[in-house]
């Protein structure tokens, strides 16, 4: 340890930190410099060595967890903007042309939204350093331990407002939400008190059944409304369900129970394809409009090897950016056995995904044609079995898509109610996505202070390289007997950097 700072009397040159006093420092330069001013480095040693040692440690904590927030920010969003661009520039000719939006004007919005997504991660753990280290020094850090990081969690989550004050994001927050109920879930099964009545979460399969759900709310919007998705989720669905607009609206059509009114669109499109398709008016199911010709088995075959195809650009990114981010270390040991588990994950989710959208015309075309009609109810029925697809993905993964497809289905679902009619007053609440996210942070941040446990170990590794959480300082004479100085006490186990803890 460094020696600790030492008051003595007069001018008498002290070590503080390893460093000499300032007098001796001033005095140096002036006899090498003839009575120059100090140098910009000497001047910069002043003021680092005027900070007590004490609150540049809190600064330097502040600026360090700032860095890797944007970091993590600008580097999920921007590596999520590379493969993008990437997909956009190696498209078709023709495809570009019906672009409203230029490659160059593309990249610039990658950029900005990068620079976004990093100035509200890295504000957001700046944020949330700074309250808890200021709540600490007014409050005492063993006196406001049990309230502090969801306090200061609470005060970080405006930042979110850094994205763009007119951008809501609402699927953002019901998910971050969930992940919080699912924490907090964690600590009533823990609980003795709560314990009996967290029982029921922790059932095996629930990740399952609440895929199917979600599926049914998500599928039944893509079908029926796509306006109650949010747009760049509705993009993904129309490019991974693998129809064109004109077939989903005609099977809207058939299902909502409206005559035809583009089967001249729809036969037209089929033409451009290289298929002769006749569609019959009176028709009861929407078989032929959604794979013309093809039989219902041969459609899903020759869906599922394109959809796979398609799923592949999907999940690199996916893998690559957390084996660059968590496993960053590992990498450099053995990054031959870390890159053959992320092309493994990649080629098993990508079969997921595969199978998911196959699926979801495979359960309604054999409803439809065991019960020889189609409306509402059938396409919310066909679309449920679709997520038992989930189960191709590993374990530690289904609970992470099961909890962002059930966000997105809420929004769906309280979309639809607002629209309508049921949810007269909704309109009118301003930024509900900031509250949602402001408490939901303080949630999960005062887990990560008080019930790290709860926490899977790569998730705590990551919060713990962020924002760096010291060990609470010694603030008694009985905790630290030599009364001065520094001690070197280890941390509390709650505090060390734990091994496999989930709870899985």
């Amino acid at each position: 340890m460094s020696p600790s700072v030492v008051e003595t009397g007069g001018l008498r040159p002290v070590k503080i930190n390893g460093f000499h006093n300032e007098d001796d420092h001033a005095s140096s330069d002036c006899k090498h410099s003839n009575g120059s001013l100090p140098s910009t480095t000497s001047s910069s040693r002043i003021i680092v060595d005027a900070i007590p040692p004490k609150e540049f440690e809190k600064l330097r904590r502040v600026l360090v967890a700032s860095a890797k927030g944007f970091s993590i920010g600008a580097g999920i969003k921007g590596g999520l903007a590379v493969f993008a661009i990437l997909s956009r520039l190696t498209r078709k000719q023709r495809q570009r042309k019906e672009l409203a939006v230029t490659n160059g004007e593309a990249i610039v919005a990658a950029v900005k939204e990068t620079l976004r997504y990093g100035l509200f991660l890295g504000t957001f753990a700046g944020t949330f350093v700074s309250m808890d280290e200021l709540i600490g020094a007014l409050g005492g850090h063993r006196r406001t331990a049990r309230w502090r990081a969801f306090l200061a969690g609470a005060l970080a989550g405006p930042s979110m407002l850094l994205t763009g004050l007119e951008t809501q994001h609402t699927s953002l927050a019901i998910y971050i939400l969930m992940r919080a109920a699912v924490l907090a879930s964690r600590c009533g099964i823990k609980s003795k008190r709560f314990g009996r009545y967290c029982k029921p979460l922790t059932w095996k399969h629930g990740d399952i059944f609440l895929m199917c759900l979600s599926s049914s709310q998500i599928l039944s919007a893509y079908i029926l409304k796509q306006e109650s998705l949010p747009s760049s989720y509705k993009s993904f669905l129309n490019k991974h369900g693998g129809k064109d607009a004109v077939i989903l609206q005609g099977v809207k059509e058939i299902a909502s129970g409206k005559p035809f009114t583009n089967l001249e669109a729809i036969e037209n499109y089929y033409k451009t394809i290289g298929v002769d398709v006749k569609l019959d008016p009176s028709m009861k199911v929407p078989c032929s409009i959604v794979h013309g010709n093809q039989s219902c088995g041969e459609h899903i075959l020759s869906f599922l090897v394109e959809a796979y195809k398609r799923a592949l650009p999907v999940y690199l990114p996916v893998y690559l950016i957390p084996a660059l981010i968590v496993h960053r270390n590992g990498l450099l040991k053995r990054p031959n056995t870390i890159l053959a588990k992320g092309l493994l994950g990649t080629a098993r989710s990508s079969l997921f995904l595969s199978v998911y959208c196959a699926s979801a015309w495979m359960w309604t075309c054999f409803l439809f044609r065991i019960f020889k009609r189609c409306n509402i109810p059938m396409v919310a029925m066909g679309t449920f079995p679709t997520g038992l697809a989930l189960a191709i993905e590993k374990k530690s993964r289904r609970r992470e898509i099961s909890l962002y497809c059930f966000a997105r289905a809420i929004e769906s679902f309280f979309t639809c109610l607002a629209d309508a009619g049921y949810l007269p007053h909704s309109r009118r609440i301003k930024r509900a996505d900031v509250v949602v996210f402001s408490l939901s942070t303080a949630i999960i941040m005062h887990c990560y202070a008080e019930e790290r446990d709860v926490f899977r170990s790569k998730y705590l590794n990551v919060l713990d390289w962020v924002f760096g959480v010291p060990p609470p300082p010694c603030e008694t004479p009985r905790c630290n007997p030599q009364g001065k100085g520094t001690t070197n006490m280890p941390a509390p186990a709650e505090y060390s950097l734990p091994g496999k803890i989930a709870l899985d």
